[in-house]
């Protein structure tokens, strides 16, 4: 587990809140000590419009503008899981949003990129990153569904938003032997693991869950 920069947000007044949080995630199956420290040490509250941030810590989405959400704790913390990290890992997320789950990424792996599409969310995650001394992930403006092929190959790639299918160029960019967890679907989601060995997909089904659609750029 890296150190954590982030100590001075402990002055906030929502330390408290945020050791409720991870009680609470580990009441509902998180046993990772490294994750349950990263979500300790990441004050999610810097992450989310200031009419939202009596809610921050709640074990609940969040809308961040630009039909986009931050999502719910515990969702993130299964997916983060899933993930099977190591410290040495290069992790890309596909649709970063706010930078909440990369900041959390960069407390577990040693490298995160960070892929968004709407260009104000590509600020303002770059800006809190660098305000909590964030120093090893990269924000890239773009579009999620072709991945981040100046980085890959990545050892796992985490999915924030939900398109239809498993975009290949995804699969494509993966390592041998990495993990890509995404949210697959219109209406009905099944959160998914999807392990490359030997070339091909072995695809496992985690979770139902909801996300908001991972947009694709506009045409017009």
């Amino acid at each position: 587990m890296k150190k954590i920069p982030v100590n001075k947000y402990s002055q906030y007044g929502k330390f408290t809140k945020r050791q409720k949080m991870t009680e609470t995630l580990r009441y509902y199956g998180i046993r990772d000590p490294r994750i349950l420290a990263a979500f300790l040490a990441i004050p999610r509250h810097l992450f989310v419009p200031p009419d939202q941030e009596d809610r921050a810590y709640a074990d609940t989405p969040l809308h961040i503008g630009f039909g986009q959400t931050i999502s719910q704790p515990y969702v993130i913390a299964y997916m983060l899981e899933a993930l099977d990290m190591k410290s040495h890992h290069h992790i890309l997320e596909v649709g970063s949003g706010c930078g909440y789950v990369t900041a959390l990424l960069s407390m577990l792996v040693k490298k995160v990129t960070g892929i968004e599409l709407e260009k104000e969310l590509v600020s303002r995650s770059r800006s809190i990153l660098k305000e909590l001394n964030i120093k090893n992930v990269e924000i890239v403006h773009g579009d999620g569904y072709r991945g981040y092929e100046p980085n890959a190959p990545y050892d796992g790639i985490l999915v924030s938003a939900a398109p239809d299918e498993v975009p290949e160029k995804l699969f494509q960019q993966l390592k041998e032997g990495g993990s890509l967890v995404i949210p697959v679907g219109k209406y009905s989601q099944m959160l998914k693991k999807i392990q490359k060995k030997e070339g091909k997909k072995f695809e496992t089904d985690l979770l139902d869950v909801r996300f908001v659609p991972l947009r694709k750029p506009s045409i017009y």
